[in-house]
């Protein structure tokens, strides 16, 4: 790391420019295949399953369940957006590289998490404008969402990175994905108000962080919330700073960075 320096602009552009320029270069898998995901979700749910049931909190269906769709797809595709980042640099020793680069922890960090944010507002993008074509797109609080959309996608571009770090091949991303991400995604109630639910089944929902991330979103989208806003804005800035931390430490100490 080098100290005692300003901001290192042109590395960190570069740094940025690299992560952007790998998910243009695989465009199918970072792009196209969450819009298509994402557009089976809202056909299914928002048009097929939606037609079928009643005013959720006196808006449609479909605008009651694209909140979570959107917030499903920023999620994944910020975790695995830096966590197979952080692998192949690995793998491939790309990181010997960035590592004797003048650049302090915290742009290298920046780096990965912004060329990884994009990605993930670029995905968001294109599912809100398929949404327009099924009257399910809507924004009432525009700042509020932006702020969301970007936190969610900072909290879980770190969680990739300590995954990317940690892993041992491929398939430890399946494991986080299957057995976390989306149980604790489909239990945060995507489909389904909290009100729906038996009361001694809420716990579900509401000790779920997921739970806050989705909530946050559909009330800047459509003004409806289930959950405490304070509690909410405590998790993703907890969750930002502990996790900053603990990659901000790992980076440090070189652990399973340097040989």
């Amino acid at each position: 790391m080098v100290e005692g320096h300003g901001i290192n602009y042109i590395g960190l552009y570069t740094l940025i420019r690299r992560e952007i320029e790998r998910t243009f270069r695989v465009v199918i898998q970072t792009l196209i295949t969450p819009w298509i995901t994402a557009l089976l979700y809202i056909f299914v749910f928002g048009s097929v399953v939606g037609s079928r049931i009643s005013l959720i909190g006196g808006v449609p269906y479909i605008q009651f369940v694209l909140p979570g769709i959107l917030v499903m797809n920023v999620i994944l595709s910020s975790f695995s957006g830096s966590s197979s980042a952080m692998y192949m640099k690995r793998f491939m020793k790309d990181i010997e590289e960035i590592l004797v680069a003048p650049l302090s922890y915290i742009e290298m960090i920046l780096g990965l998490i912004i060329g990884t944010v994009i990605r993930s507002l670029i995905v968001a993008l294109g599912i809100f404008v398929l949404a327009v074509f099924f009257g399910g797109a809507s924004i009432t609080h525009i700042p509020l969402f932006i702020f969301y959309i970007l936190a969610i996608s900072v909290v879980f571009s770190l969680l990739g990175i300590i995954v990317g770090l940690w892993a041992k091949g491929f398939e430890s991303f399946s494991i986080i994905s299957a057995f976390v991400i989306t149980p604790l995604s489909f239990l945060g109630g995507v489909f389904y108000s909290v009100d729906m639910l038996p009361a001694n089944l809420r716990f579900i929902v509401v000790y779920n962080p997921f739970f806050y991330f989705t909530d946050g979103v559909r009330f800047s989208m459509i003004g409806l919330r289930d959950g405490n806003a304070g509690v909410g804005y405590a998790m993703i800035f907890g969750s930002i700073l502990v996790l900053g931390t603990i990659v901000w430490y790992l980076f440090k100490i070189g652990w399973h960075i340097r040989s």
